[in-house]
């Protein structure tokens, strides 16, 4: 008996010394998928917080925990207020997820943890001002409600699940607007992909220019690199040929490009040809961090710019500031490339401006800010697309709900042909008709196996202007 206790005491001994190795391992080297999964906890955290002004546990519930990976529901938080920090690990010591937030250029994922490094990539952004309520939009924030459009914003079945901001712009005018329970019109709310389209109007400034050409190639420094014949216009076209596995859930390109690493750009732009540019459609994240980079540079050369400042602050000087999108925050990594694909904050009002904006082919106001036909380029169909993409960072078809793949989502609700849209992660959409004068913002936090379809919004609201 005594020996058999020894024997048992010994196994138990051997086993918590296992035990203890393997919680060690994981706290000193965490999986990719953990590491993942804190990082993306700490960056939704921080950017909610300290841009969108909302409670930190209220983010982790909602936005982070009830949608996402069983395994985020072990996320625990430390906000640091002071510091504007934000830390998140599984069961409080594995993942090491950091967030930082930057005046000017909001939150980055701080997967090497060197804070001071992305803390150099910041400006001071113009005092922000609040739309007068008192002016009708878009100058001011007051609406010229038409009742029977603001009845089917009232529709739950047309606003859909997890809607927090919708909004309707007909000839150029707030005609509807609805806002979900805890959000409000003022409140900046993330386009995710919505933000590929942004920074397609960032590449048509410097084309409007002249620092960037659509037929430009020479993007890789080595003449002889393949990827070195890659233009300008493929790349806008999500046609570039280049690897990038866009699946979400898993540690792919994108969940690793946006949380496992500093330079988000160098990443993208290391990876290697998957097929010969132009050939083939493959929509990237990867790729608009490309032409983030791509952009960014163009501007520094021309302005001789000597700081980041100078540069990152270009989307509020010439885009956000002329269009009144005074929410408007488009966040940068922890080196200083803007997060062209996924990360901009805006209220729903301004989603709506920028909407307009395209609309209105590049012009605000009666000034030119895009190339003419820059926009109609834009929408153009890439040709490698099937139909569904345009050559310029938008969607031909609305959000797919549970249409078979490679059918058009759209021909059942009989849409106008013209029809474009922007489209993001969660049930983000834009819809532009430019045939009706119609703007359609909805914003939320929609899965996409919900199968919620924008489409039947819209169309409702078009016969509803009829």
């Amino acid at each position: 008996m005594a020996r058999w206790l020894k024997l048992t005491a010994a196994a138990v001994l051997v086993l918590l010394v296992l035990l203890g190795g393997a919680v060690l391992t994981l706290a000193l080297h965490p999986p990719d998928l953990l590491r993942v999964g804190a990082g993306y906890g700490a960056k939704m955290v921080c950017s909610n917080v300290f841009i969108a002004g909302r409670s930190a546990q209220a983010v982790l519930a909602d936005d982070v925990q009830a949608p996402g990976h069983p395994i985020l529901q072990l996320l625990q938080l430390s906000v640091d207020e002071d510091r504007k920090l934000v830390r998140a690990d599984l069961l409080g010591f594995i993942g090491k997820g950091l967030a930082v937030y930057r005046p000017g250029t909001g939150c980055a994922a701080v997967p090497d943890g060197d804070v001071g490094k992305a803390m150099q990539f910041q400006f001071a952004p113009l005092k922000m001002w609040t739309p007068s309520s008192s002016v009708p939009w878009p100058t001011g924030s007051q609406p010229e409600t038409m009742p029977a459009v603001q009845a089917l914003l009232a529709q739950d079945a047309l606003a859909g699940p997890g809607m927090r901001g919708m909004a309707v712009i007909h000839q150029g005018r707030l005609v509807a607007q609805r806002y979900g329970a805890g959000f409000h019109a003022g409140m900046p709310l993330l386009g995710w992909s919505m933000t590929k389209t942004v920074s397609a109007a960032l590449v048509g400034m410097q084309v409007a220019d002249g620092t960037l050409l659509p037929q430009q190639s020479g993007f890789w420094p080595d003449a002889g690199d393949p990827r070195a014949a890659i233009t300008l216009a493929q790349l806008m076209a999500m046609s570039s040929g280049l690897q990038f596995n866009e699946g979400y859930g898993a540690v792919s390109d994108v969940t690793r490009m946006l949380y496992l690493e500093p330079d988000m750009a160098a990443y993208s732009g290391a990876l290697p040809l998957a097929q010969a540019p132009g050939g083939t459609w493959n929509y990237s994240s990867g790729t608009t961090l490309l032409l983030s980079r791509i952009w960014q540079r163009a501007a520094a050369d021309a302005k001789h710019a000597a700081t980041s400042a100078a540069v990152l602050s270009l989307p509020r000087e010439r885009l956000f500031d002329p269009l009144g999108m005074s929410s408007a925050v488009m966040e940068a990594d922890a080196r200083g490339n803007m997060v062209g694909s996924s990360y901009m904050y805006a209220s729903t009002q301004d989603w709506a401006r920028f909407g307009q904006f395209l609309l209105q082919d590049g012009v605000w106001q009666g000034k030119r800010l895009l190339p003419e036909g820059f926009v109609t380029g834009m929408q153009q169909v890439a040709p490698a697309s099937g139909g569904q993409y345009g050559q310029g960072q938008v969607w031909r078809w609305g959000p797919s709900g549970a249409t078979p793949e490679g059918q058009n989502p759209d021909l059942p609700f009989k849409l106008p042909a013209d029809t474009y849209w922007l489209e993001g992660h969660d049930g983000q959409s834009i819809a532009i008709v430019p045939s009706k004068q119609l703007v359609v913002v909805r914003l939320g936090l929609t899965p996409h196996q919900l199968n919620y379809q924008p489409q039947a919004l819209l169309a409702a609201v078009i016969k509803a202007l009829e």
